[in-house]
């Protein structure tokens, strides 16, 4: 064990010695926790089709309305610009990237179970106020309340099933949140065809219903254990262990006990996290937190997801079909995600990374091709092409449900090393929503100017996400989540930054902070 002024011991000198198996107790704890990603999924599924419903247009969105309905003469591709109703989308997301760093602070100084739950409960309030919204600023303050829920969710719940998992399973455990997140979309699809014609109030029950895996994420916040990493980390050693055993099905956790017990010691020496970050040894995880995330929704995913109702109408199909080609969508994304789950752990993330991204640029340039010649002014898509289109559109789904979508969250999640964790996924959440908001504030209007050249702008990013996988992405997969330091020390680029060696433990006390203070003067 590391103490004092003691060096801690070289990444990699236990992970052959990590005993147990994957657990009963691991897989439900995993399970309830995940949840926090299927309220997520609802919500991007369930605003692209409330925002294609003509009660809640006729309500809140009058001048979209007549748009839809040609009584305002528009491009085909401008039927839906509007930034009051793209308003109502992404107010979610600035909330969600400020709740986040609050989060950030919860997550480590008491845990990540105490997130998932507000995490919940924020989520609660936000339903409860979508459904009985009466006009802009109530539907908008709700938006707030499920951005709050959101931040914490998204901040808490992939750090808890990395942390919960075997290394050699943590891909695969980490990617239910993917998981659930697909499933929320599908769900809110199916819900959305269904309530569409339930009039005037269909709205209302969709909105209403995020209430239900909210509803489920809180209650089973409740029942959850914590993290022993979390534990440890918060000198609760004893407990820790505990866990450790209890989810591991074993005694023998001597050597990942060790192991947490060096990086807790690291972590408490860190007294300002976000500070610390900032250092040249967590360089690399610090890029991948930025440019991960930002890549992500670079994609042009979301534009798909939170307007998939919206952009099918656009393209000419009608209420019903586009509803269709919205569940359809949602369906493929949730068989691709179980692709992933399958191979994540087998395959690596930079094979899966690097698959999608060249998949993703053929179906966004084909979809482009089509609708720059078949589509558009005085051109109707007929029906052959709609279907290459919606068929394209969901191959470029599924590319992103077995790549960027999961690992977006979980490369993240599994890199950083203890003491910097919350404040690294913090940063991942707050990047990640931050151009969720961006792009989800510019796509209608960027569909009206672009029109069929918006999937080249988004094929091009694709490209260029691409080649910074290959060149810049270490392979983590099977690699014990405290012992992370070490691929960075392999990897041709990053070994010239991060340091051979980790610097000495100095274990933080209250009680020596100004000593400290004089120590880092000096």
């Amino acid at each position: 064990m590391a103490g004092g002024g003691v060096q801690m011991l070289a990444p990699g000198s236990r992970a052959a010695e990590y005993k147990g198996r994957m657990t009963s107790y691991v897989v439900f704890a995993c399970i309830i926790a995940a949840t926090g990603g299927s309220i997520f999924g609802y919500d991007i599924g369930i605003s692209g089709g409330v925002t294609s419903m003509n009660d809640f247009l006729i309500k809140f969105f009058p001048v979209v309305y007549r748009k839809k309905l040609g009584l305002i003469r528009e491009d085909d591709y401008c039927k839906y610009d509007n930034q009051k109703l793209t308003a109502f989308t992404s107010s979610l997301y600035i909330a969600g990237l400020t709740s986040t760093f609050a989060a950030s602070f919860t997550t480590r100084r008491y845990g990540r179970r105490p997130s998932i739950l507000i995490g919940g409960i924020s989520f609660l309030i936000g339903a409860a106020l979508n459904a009985g919204a009466e006009n802009l600023e109530m539907l908008i303050l709700g938006r707030i309340m499920l951005g709050v829920g959101i931040g914490f969710g998204n901040q808490a719940v992939p750090l808890y099933l990395s942390e919960m998992a075997p290394a050699r399973m943590r891909g695969s455990m980490n990617l239910l949140f993917q998981l659930a997140t697909t499933i929320g979309i599908l769900v809110a699809n199916v819900i959305n065809f269904f309530t569409q014609k339930l009039h005037p109030w269909g709205w209302r029950l969709s909105l209403g219903l995020a209430g239900a895996p909210a509803l489920v994420m809180t209650v089973g916040a409740l029942f959850l254990p914590e993290t022993p990493n979390s534990l440890v980390e918060r000198g609760l050693i004893d407990q820790g262990r505990n866990i450790l055993e209890k989810i591991r099905g074993t005694k023998d956790v001597d050597a990942e006990m060790e192991d947490l017990i060096e990086a807790s010691e690291t972590a408490n020496a860190v007294k300002h996290p976000f500070r610390n970050i900032l250092k040249k040894r967590n360089r690399p995880q610090l890029v991948m937190a930025i440019f991960i995330p930002a890549f992500q929704q670079l994609t042009g995913i979301n534009s798909i997801l939170f307007y998939a109702p919206v952009l099918f109408q656009s393209l000419g199909f009608g209420d019903n079909a586009a509803l269709y080609s919205a569940v359809m969508t949602g369906a493929v994304i949730t068989l691709a995600t179980l692709v992933s789950i399958a191979l994540v752990d087998r395959w690596g993330r930079r094979f899966l990374f690097l698959e999608g991204g060249i998949q993703m640029i053929v179906c966004q340039v084909v979809v482009a091709v089509i609708l720059g010649v078949k589509f558009g002014g005085t051109k109707e898509l007929d029906k052959v092409y709609a279907v290459i289109v919606v068929i394209v559109i969901c191959c470029y789904v599924s590319a992103f449900a077995w790549s960027w979508g999961p690992l977006g969250w979980l490369v993240p999640s599994e890199i950083f090393p203890l003491e910097t964790r919350s404040a690294g996924q913090a940063i991942t959440v707050a990047v990640n929503l931050f151009f969720t908001f961006v792009i989800a504030q510019a796509f209608l209007s960027m569909m009206c100017h672009m029109k069929f050249g918006i999937f080249l702008f988004f094929a091009a990013w694709v490209a260029i996400m691409s080649v910074f996988v290959f060149w810049f992405i270490p392979e983590t997969k099977n690699v014990p989540i405290e012992e992370m330091m070490g691929v960075w020390r392999k990897h041709w680029f990053w070994r010239r930054i991060v340091p051979d060696q980790d610097p000495p433990v100095i274990p933080y006390k209250q009680d020596d902070e100004s000593k400290m203070g004089v120590e880092m003067t000096n």
